[in-house]
């Protein structure tokens, strides 16, 4: 049940993410008053919200003590976790 909950949010994320872009190219291509506003808003949101999401991964991985595809280095804890244990 869990796993249909996160497609369907990765599906959403992805679904607005694409929408922000087609945003992005349609305010770009358009002339209207206003809309270099709305354009850097539109690109600062396109920068700024998978970075936002990447952190948001990365701090719920961290708190709940779980592995994400966040982790700058995943490999490197594996290695403590064996390096630590006494035979």
């Amino acid at each position: 049940m869990k796993k249909n909950h996160k497609r369907i949010a990765a599906m959403v994320c992805i679904v607005l993410l694409l929408l922000l872009y087609i945003a992005t190219l349609v305010v770009s291509i358009l002339d209207f008053p206003g809309h270099d506003k709305l354009f850097a808003a539109c690109l600062g949101a396109t920068v700024g919200l998978p970075i936002l999401l990447w952190l948001y991964i990365g701090l719920f991985g961290k708190l709940t003590d779980r592995r994400t595809m966040a982790d700058l280095f995943p490999d490197a804890e594996e290695k403590d976790a064996k390096d630590n244990i006494e035979i």
